[in-house]
């Protein structure tokens, strides 16, 4: 696993950052090539080998993950409270992870386990898929993974992040990202300016990094909409969760810890606007008739949020010194829980290039761990994206032989086990996307990982 690797750099000596004047510090003339007067620049500049801008869920993992890899880190971020009460259902290879990361210990006694999910065809056509029962014991698994609050998934790594040894966190804002040939330097709304070999932007939608590194960016917007909510409901969830398909999209029901379930529904624009304004009564009787009372009564909870639904990918995921992770690298409708866990992954993966680099002497900007980024997210990210793009036009069509198309491979998955078995393999994690490092191979998602050396392999045994 990612970590299980890093733990192995953490055996070097850990620097900590430290601040260089331009008039002094060796190090920091050789970052930047050339030396400036006390007169041209009289405040320090913190020196360090990758700042991540942005303090999203995805930012902090990569901070986290990349201070442990043995980088002197920053992350450029402001200190805010989650205000909202929306939550994420982490898969398998994310919960591996937050575990090595000591993220997910303080946090899993406050998440629910997604032992089973289910898919219903609610579409009333024609022809309709059978219901399709996926079980993680069936592959194995206690879980295919967990759904949690993200206010309290960001507690935790807040409260990690506080606790890494080479890890600063700059209170602040970033406001202009300048790359060079040789550093990134990056400057705060607050005033603070900072050098690094790699930047690492998990900025968002806006990014202020992708920006800096001449990154484009297509868009195409849905005419889809989303409405978030929590529910206390009467009947027991019993850690499954249920997918109603609509003709307009999905609407997902999916286990919180007690009797109550975060909801997820996509719909139309207008339809998601009239629901949103029904009052908590009304709007918990329409959600029990779209659940068909399989949860019994229900109650909505306090918080709604919406948001417009749309598709995002960059030119590259890396460029100038910069990668891109989270938000700034895919958005995605919320369909398959694979927004986060995908930013997840992009955390990982960089903090194994950087490792990589680190111990081998190589810059960790360089254009080959760059390459070494874009060749392992592209691949991921894109075959995500199509999957989740395809499944979602496949819902919303009104072209028969499509409907029938995908009626047929549903009934295949519900009824074929070894391809059943396969979708839910692949589902967690792509068993064939290529990996960023050189040897030793590590395989952070699927729960492996291969030394190459017998005896380090039999120790951890």
């Amino acid at each position: 696993m990612v970590v299980a690797a890093l733990r192995r750099a953490s055996g070097r000596e850990r620097l900590q950052p430290v601040p260089a004047t331009f008039a002094g510090g060796l190090e920091n003339g050789a970052a930047n090539g050339d030396c400036r007067s006390m007169n041209e620049s009289a405040k320090p500049v913190a020196i360090f080998d990758v700042a991540v801008v942005g303090g999203g869920p995805a930012g902090l993992a990569a901070a986290i993950a990349l201070s442990h890899a043995g980088a002197r880190t920053a992350l450029i971020a402001r200190r805010v409270g989650y205000g909202d009460n929306r939550t994420t259902a982490l898969l398998g290879g994310s919960i591996d992870l937050l575990r090595e990361l000591d993220v997910w210990p303080r946090c899993e006694a406050d998440a629910a386990p997604l032992r089973v999910m289910r898919l219903v065809d609610d579409t009333g056509r024609l022809i309709r898929a059978p219901e399709v029962r996926f079980s993680a014991a069936e592959i194995g698994r206690d879980a295919f993974g967990y759904n949690i609050a993200n206010r309290t998934l960001m507690a935790a790594m807040e409260a990690r992040a506080a606790e890494a040894e080479n890890l600063t966190w700059i209170d602040g804002e970033a406001e202009q990202v300048t790359p060079d040939d040789t550093v990134v330097t990056i400057t705060t709304r607050q005033g603070e300016t900072l050098t690094a070999r790699l930047a690492v932007g998990a900025d968002g939608r806006q990014s202020l990094c992708r920006k800096a590194a001449g990154i484009g960016i297509t868009r195409r917007a849905l005419d889809q909409a989303a409405l978030t909510f929590n529910v206390a409901h009467s009947r027991p969830h019993r850690n499954t969760s249920t997918e109603f398909h609509t003709p307009h999209g999905p609407c997902v029901f999916v286990p919180l810890p007690g009797d109550r379930s975060s909801v997820v529904w996509v719909a139309s624009p207008k339809e998601v606007e009239r629901l949103a304004a029904l009052s908590d009564g009304e709007l918990a009787e329409v959600a029990e008739r779209r659940s068909h009372s399989i949860l019994g009564r229900l109650e909505v909870g306090q918080g709604r949020n919406q948001f417009p639904l749309g598709i995002e990918r960059p030119a590259r995921f890396a460029g100038n010194r910069i990668v891109l992770v989270g938000e700034s690298a895919h958005v995605l409708p919320p369909i398959g829980a694979q927004g986060l866990n995908l930013g997840l992954r992009d955390a990982s993966d960089i903090a194994e290039i950087v490792r990589d680099a680190l111990s081998s002497g190589e810059d960790p900007g360089s254009s080959p761990a760059l390459a070494r980024f874009e060749t392992a997210r592209r691949s991921d990210v894109l075959s995500r994206t199509f999957a989740i793009d395809m499944a979602n036009r496949s819902l919303l069509s009104d072209f028969l032989p499509i409907q029938t198309a995908r009626a047929l491979g549903l009934h295949a998955i519900s009824k074929v086990g070894p391809l059943r078995r396969l979708a839910m393999r692949e589902g967690l994690a792509p068993s064939w996307r290529q990996r960023p490092h050189r040897e030793p191979r590590f395989r952070a998602f699927s729960g492996e990982a291969d030394t190459g050396s017998p005896q380090e392999n039999a120790s951890k045994q």
